[in-house]
């Protein structure tokens, strides 16, 4: 790749995270700044990679952010804002739309966030959704639950990942739940529930080209996951396979429809399990979570978060380039909370075992292989032993923490 620009770029975040990001952009010759929440003051962040760290109480208050930005760029001109979790990818946009400064903007970043809003464009440009109808006329909503048989899925618009929502079983069940919402109900979409098998696909676009995309199955929907309680488990998709293949075309479809220009994305689908035809869920504008940059990075040699930071830089002005990656690797990842506060996995020796995951009551590992077929005997034969070794649940949370 040639030289890259010089940038000073705003890093902004809610969570831990995205420490790859900010040493590549650093390792690139820019100038790196943090702008994070005050209970995120002591946490691992790359220190020494970076120019400077600022903090604020919440980073979900437009006005205080736009104060607090402007001040900061009065000395420091700002060249680019990177939002490096989901929840911060709308306040962002309204930075760089304050602040006149190249990236996403308000209504593009509308697509990555809001889930009626991403929907709604989808299917306007020809890409299959489940049914749904916008929490907001009555007539319409009675209509809906008329026509599209029960169960169906009430979403907050908003969230990221699973959070907040709730699966509705009757009209009986789902009047009550809008009540409870009361002014915030047209905040929620209502969709058709689709049983299948959930795929994710993880994106890098520059340009407008998707020019890397790795498609993997979730061994059980997030969905499932977060609210029914269980262990988090995916694995590469045979590159060459059908469904891969058909998943690299819709999400190239996608991507162009919800008008996505530079960066990373992480975009899921569903296979209905009735009728075998996949389905649109939701896209963010971001890298996946649960550690499926580390698969990524494992299973390609490809780290997700450094190469949305060359693409950060180069903009429209310098061409990026795709660095070589392994495609003849598949990668597994499996994940659960632990009732132990530090796990013992001495007892997991296969050789394929390319990562061990260092957290808190949690137990994971990745797993890699030439053969796709000996990554999913692997992971078929780890999930009992998680489920007696380490796992434990917790409720899933409403809304996030700030």
């Amino acid at each position: 790749m040639p030289q890259l620009p010089h940038r000073t770029i705003l890093c902004i975040t809610s969570y831990e995270k995205g420490q790859a990001f900010m040493r590549e952009a650093k390792r690139q010759g820019s100038d790196v700044y943090l702008l994070t929440v005050e209970r995120l003051r002591d946490a691992d962040w790359p220190r020494d990679q970076l120019d400077e760290v600022f903090y604020m109480p919440s980073l979900f208050h437009e006005q205080d952010m736009i104060y607090a930005v402007s001040y900061v760029a009065r000395t420091r001109p700002l060249d680019r804002i990177v939002a490096l979790d989901d929840y911060d990818v709308e306040m962002a946009a309204a930075l760089r739309e304050h602040l006149r400064i190249p990236g996403m903007g308000d209504t593009t970043a509308r697509y990555f966030r809001d889930k009626l809003a991403m929907r709604v464009r989808a299917r306007d440009r020809g890409i299959r959704v489940p049914d749904f109808v916008h929490v907001l006329n009555y007539d319409k909503i009675r209509d809906f639950m008329w026509r599209v048989p029960a169960p169906w899925v009430l979403k907050p618009r908003s969230e990221a990942s699973s959070l907040g929502i709730k699966k509705i079983n009757s009209p009986d069940e789902f009047w009550p739940a809008i009540d409870i919402l009361g002014d915030r109900q047209s905040y929620y979409v209502l969709e058709q529930y689709v049983p299948g098998n959930v795929y994710h696909v993880d994106s890098i676009v520059a340009e407008k080209e998707v020019v890397f995309a790795e498609v993997h199955g979730y061994a059980k929907p997030p969905f499932d996951v977060m609210h029914g309680g269980g262990v988090f488990v995916t694995r590469t998709l045979p590159r060459e396979a059908e469904e891969a293949q058909a998943l690299r075309r819709l999400n190239q479809q996608l991507l162009e429809a919800l008008g996505f220009v530079r960066g990373v994305t992480h975009a899921e689908f569903i296979k209905g399990q009735e009728d075998g035809q996949f389905y649109f869920l939701e896209c963010a504008a971001r890298v996946g979570g649960a550690n499926i940059a580390e698969l990524v990075e494992t299973s390609t040699g490809l780290n997700l978060w450094a190469e949305w930071a060359k693409i950060e830089i180069c903009g429209e002005d310098v061409p990026y380039e795709l660095p070589a990656s392994r495609r003849s690797d598949y990668g597994g990842l499996i994940i659960s909370l632990a009732k132990q506060e530090w796990p013992d996995l001495s007892t997991y020796t296969d050789p394929e075992i390319a990562w061990r995951m260092k957290r808190l009551n949690h137990a994971g590992l990745i797993v890699r292989s030439d053969s796709p077929q000996r990554v999913q005997d692997l992971l078929d034969s780890y999930l009992p032993r998680f489920y007696n070794d380490f796992h434990a649940t917790l409720p899933a949370p409403d809304k996030p923490s700030n």
